[in-house]
């Protein structure tokens, strides 16, 4: 991800992306700016998704396509109180990253979560009973 500085001055900085199940309507970005210590911020992630196909958000954080005709970068803008933050980031590995999201909670079945993780150890203790018993003749 580019951290931008001014219109003339920008800079590569890992970004490191998360989600946790246990908090299943947010994503995390944590950012490693040279000389400081990580900052992380947590939003929404249908933000994120709708940020990357059109500008979103109001309050402290805004996303929005540097080209609203396809899938180009992505701007995320963060903001507390009069200091403001700008990054640039592709977005196909944004796209991948809330795709991975998706498959551990699917967008919308956020509130289902308990029966989701319920059903996820039941659906694991008969895939491993399956397997301790062996094939069948």
């Amino acid at each position: 991800m580019s951290f931008l500085v001014s219109e003339e001055l920008s800079f590569k900085i890992p970004v490191e992306l998360r989600y946790e199940t246990r908090d299943p309507y947010a994503v995390r970005m944590t950012f490693h700016l040279p000389g400081d210590a990580p900052v992380t911020w947590a939003f929404g992630r249908e933000l994120l998704l709708d940020g990357i196909n059109r500008p979103s958000g109001d309050g402290d954080v805004h996303i929005a396509p540097t080209d609203p005709e396809g899938l180009s970068d992505v701007s995320i803008r963060l903001q507390v109180g009069g200091d403001r933050a700008l990054f640039r980031a592709s977005a196909p590995p944004l796209v991948a990253f809330l795709d991975r999201t998706d498959k551990l909670v699917p967008l919308g079945q956020e509130r289902t979560l308990g029966d989701f993780e319920d059903n996820l150890e039941a659906a694991l203790g008969r895939i491993l009973a399956e397997e301790s018993a062996g094939p069948t003749a």
